[in-house]
């Protein structure tokens, strides 16, 4: 009797395990499908808008950024950058405008 209820413990944990992993993909699948996503080629990097979070691109520099999104003091906010020349693709960084940009 206690083995035919291990089983059946056992049976319905993965059921449920597999119910979940499915229900997580198919929000994922949700997710990515809702956004419009197009890639971004030559001159339109630098059309970009400013948001908070920022992912500097292929030949971006803190300067450039600095001077696009209205954010004089980058390297103070973001303590993580030990280097401001050492810049690289794909480094997050937090940008606060000074002012409004339009």
């Amino acid at each position: 009797m206690k083995a035919t209820s291990m089983s059946v413990a056992d049976t319905i944990s993965w059921y449920c395990a597999i119910v979940l992993l499915g229900l997580i993909l198919l929000a994922s699948v949700r997710e990515n499908s809702s956004e419009d996503v197009q890639p971004v080629r030559g001159s339109q990097l630098f059309d970009r808008p400013c948001d908070e979070i920022y992912v500097v691109g292929e030949g971006e520099t803190l300067h450039t950024i600095s001077d696009k999104c209205d954010d004089p003091f980058i390297v103070e906010r973001n303590p993580h950058i030990q280097d401001p020349d050492d810049v690289f693709p794909g480094l997050v960084i937090k940008i606060t405008p000074s002012k409004s940009r339009n």
